[in-house]
């Protein structure tokens, strides 16, 4: 899927992009340079609509000047000369942030997990494989049910980066991912759910998403008239939760959103901002994390950091550039990189962002079922729509779900065609919480990825039946 020396070219196109630097007499330089390989195909109406392949890559030239940076990219190094001028261009009529450098080059440990050679070996005739298997697998389930959309995908990335303090690192990682949509329509009554779980090794169980597919698809069949608007205790899954968790939460631990005053822990530090049982810990050292590796996109070491600890913030992230420019304009007294720099490509600079973001609890973590119980009376929900929307400065939200089941009695007693649900997430992190007892990766409306369980919510929330 990848050419075996596909770091070696990129790092050598790099070195080479960084010595027309130095002939332009640039203060300080990053070049950023990524490849990336796939194959995939597409499901729609019960079959496979498409397969493809192919790969896309560039490098991004970072310079600094003076506390000035600019930024361009480029496809073809070949044209590294008029990205450079143009980089330097752009620098000379940015402000400058007194104190603003790129990192040095400190070591930076080895995290395992980023490459699973049993990918690099898959080709389509595989993926058309799993889809089979796929498709197979949701009408030995329900002869009803049906795979109207989704897909199946492997991927291999190759990276480097080189600076002109020293820097330079690069490797290889790898993906495989499945989404799945699964719809029900029988008796003039559509009931439908997706599904998608991805990993940087094989999926060991590539139907595990098909199965909860048609689940959710079968569990919101049996509809109840929805009651009367009211605050009560909330049960969501992590499909349900990992969206609104992912839009509110990263946002609010960022060092630059909480010396501004727009995060809702603004002014909190060393305080208690969630129910005291609870941590956050962001993992840039997770073996096999999908947004982990040995150093951030900028070239700062990785590390594990508590950001909440027993419920109370002592931790924040930032970014070398948002470091420079808070302690700059005088918002915090001192600041420096967390390792915390993330793109989205080539195409950006780099941005402050989580890794892998793990939410736990100190108290004991119960099943499903059991949270079903402990709530007694209330609702679960397992996904939100609408969730982009939610404020990440006061952790307000106001989303619509149809995948929601009436709880009564520590009982399900069916489901609600529709319903609104609304709160506040820092208040409702902050009261009466009961986690599940496995964490599940998600992926993420912002930087990072998202590792949360089950989770009960008694307080804070309120769910308008349509």
């Amino acid at each position: 899927m990848i050419p075996d020396d596909a770091v070696e070219r990129l790092m050598e196109s790099a070195l080479n992009i960084g010595a027309a630097c130095d002939k332009e007499n640039v203060q300080q330089w990053e070049v950023y340079a990524t490849q990336g390989y796939g194959h995939s195909l597409e499901i729609e109406a019960g079959r496979i609509s498409m397969a493809s392949g192919g790969g896309d890559g560039g490098f991004g030239i970072r310079i600094v000047e003076d506390g000035r940076y600019g930024y361009a990219h480029l496809v073809d190094p070949s044209s590294a000369s008029r990205a450079i001028k143009q980089a330097l261009s752009i620098a000379k009529r940015s402000p400058s942030i007194d104190g603003f450098e790129l990192p040095g080059n400190e070591s930076a440990p080895k995290v395992g997990g980023m490459k699973d050679k049993a990918i690099l070996d898959m080709g389509p005739e595989d993926l058309l494989e799993q889809g089979d298997q796929v498709l197979t697998r949701v009408t030995e389930i329900d002869s009803r049910a049906v795979a109207v959309g989704g897909g199946i995908g492997v991927g291999a990335g190759a990276g480097a980066l080189v600076t002109s303090s020293g820097i330079e690192n690069g490797g290889v990682h790898t993906s495989h991912g499945i989404g799945i949509h699964v719809s029900i329509d029988e008796d003039e009554h559509l009931t439908s759910s997706y599904e998608g779980e991805s990993s940087r090794s094989i999926l060991k169980d590539l139907t595990a998403s098909v199965d909860k597919a048609v689940h959710w698809s079968q569990a919101t069949r049996e509809k109840i008239p929805g009651g009367a608007t009211e605050d009560c205790p909330v049960l969501m899954t992590s499909g349900g939760f990992s969206p609104l968790f992912s839009v509110v939460v990263p946002s609010a631990i960022k060092g630059e959103r909480l010396a501004r005053g727009e995060s809702f822990w603004s002014g909190k530090m060393n305080e208690i901002v969630m129910a005291n049982h609870l941590t956050l810990v962001d993992d840039g050292l997770m073996e096999g994390g999908m947004s982990s590796g040995s150093r951030d996109d900028e070239g700062v070491p990785s590390r594990t950091q508590t950001l909440v600890d027993s419920g109370r913030l002592n931790g924040e992230l930032w970014s070398t550039r948002d470091a420079a420019k808070l302690v700059a304009e005088g918002k915090v007294s001192s600041a420096k990189s967390t390792g915390s720099a993330s793109r989205g490509g080539h195409t950006s600079p780099p941005i402050c962002g989580c890794s892998d973001l793990v939410l736990s609890s100190s108290d004991q973590t119960l099943s499903r079922d059991r949270l079903i119980e402990e709530m007694e009376d209330g609702y679960l929900v397992h996904s939100v729509m609408g969730a982009h929307t939610a404020n990440p400065t006061s952790g307000d939200f106001s989303v619509t779900t149809s995948t929601i089941l009436r709880i009564e009695g520590g009982q399900i007693i069916g489901s609600l065609s529709q319903a609104g649900l609304s709160g506040n997430m820092a208040k409702a992190l902050a009261g009466r919480v009961v986690l599940g007892d496995s964490n599940i990766r998600k992926g993420s409306y912002s930087t990072g990825s998202m590792h949360v369980p089950d989770i009960l919510l008694m307080d804070g929330l309120r769910i308008n039946p349509a």
